[in-house]
Order: C-alpha cells, then structure tokens, then sequence
C-alpha cells in the first residue's frame, strides 16, 4: 500500500510522514523531491523549468519506481509530496491505481495564518517560495481530486498521523517516547526539511 501526503508546503507533510513510519511496522518514506533537486542541479538554467514537477521525466521516474517499490515492497510506502496539477496528478497517482496498487490519498490543509505560523518555524517568511505559492496551491488542493481532505489547524501532529492511519486501515504501533524525545525528533525532520540535515 501507498499512503500519499499531499498538502501546501508548510502542511506538515514531511512530519506527518516521518511520524507515520515510526508507528508502522515495516514502513518506508520515499521522497519525491529528491528526483527534483537532480533536475534543478543538473539542468542548464537557461532551459530549467522553475518547478520540476513540468518535467515529464520527473513524473515517469516516480511513477515507475513507486510502482517498481510497490510491486516488490510488502510493507507500506509513505509519499510526502505537493501535487496540485490534476494532470500530473493523474500521471502518477492515477496511472499507479490503474495498475491495481493501493493509494490512499490524504491532503492536508490549513488556513493561510496557520501554514504562513508553520513556515516561520521553517525559516521561511512571507517572500519565501513557498509562501508565494500558498494561496494558489491552497485553492488547487480543494479540488475533489485531491480528496481525503484532513484540515489540521486544530490538530496535533499525533492526531494527524492517528487520522491518516484510521482513515488507511493502519494499526499504529505504541509511541513510547518521552515529550522531550518527541520535540528533538521533530526538529530533526524539520531541519532535514530545509536541508540543514542530510
């Protein structure tokens, strides 16, 4: 099974996905990104598209690793990424369950004043990138297609994870840890998402 974590950047994707994999025997994060920032580094500027995801190479090469993963991986495999064009959308999420594997959806949504509070934590204000694409990407992802919508302004990230997990027909694992232990955990995810940490 894919579970895929969709939402704006600032959503709390990349947390509700590590968090997720903590609780789940046999669980596996896989980044899409990471196929992105091969373009961007390897791509003359002159040509480079401004989103990789306009790249069709990069929409194939998920798909068929994902469905490679998903065909020879008997555990779950957790998808933390941003997909707003319903087009691309289908090229890899749908072209996936067309080829008879399991994706449950979920995108997490949040008003402005609360994924803007989510991006400061972040380092990243108000002209950051991710902040100029919150408005319009926020209004994409209301869209049917990107159902099961999760609004998480009122919710913890453990809520959160407990929600996807109900909603996928996951047994979560006893999380054992202390507060502290929690709160240094999810500053490492934090600071793997800006890339301070590798």
């Amino acid at each position: 099974m894919i579970i895929w974590i969709n939402g704006t950047f600032g959503s709390g994707k990349t947390t509700a996905a590590y968090e997720l994999q903590r609780r789940l025997r046999d669980s596996f994060v896989y980044d899409p990104e990471r196929f992105g920032f091969v373009f961007m580094e390897n791509v003359p500027k002159e040509i480079a598209e401004s989103d990789f995801q306009d790249y069709p190479l990069w929409r194939e090469a998920n798909y068929q690793l994902l469905k490679q993963l998903a065909d020879q991986y008997h555990g779950t495999i957790i998808v933390p990424m941003t997909l707003t064009n319903e087009a691309y959308f289908q090229e890899i999420v749908g072209r996936l369950r067309d080829s008879s594997i399991e994706v449950k959806h979920f995108t997490l949504m949040a008003s402005q004043r609360t994924i803007l509070k989510r991006l400061r934590k972040r380092l990243e204000g108000e002209k950051s990138w991710a902040y100029q694409q919150m408005k319009a990407r926020l209004s994409q992802l209301r869209s049917t297609t990107f159902h099961t919508h999760i609004e998480t302004d009122a919710k913890s990230i453990d809520e959160v994870v407990e929600t996807i997990a109900r909603l996928s027909g996951a047994r979560l694992l006893p999380d054992n840890r202390s507060r502290l232990r929690k709160v240094v955990d999810r500053i490492k995810i934090s600071l793997k998402e800006i890339r301070l940490l590798k």
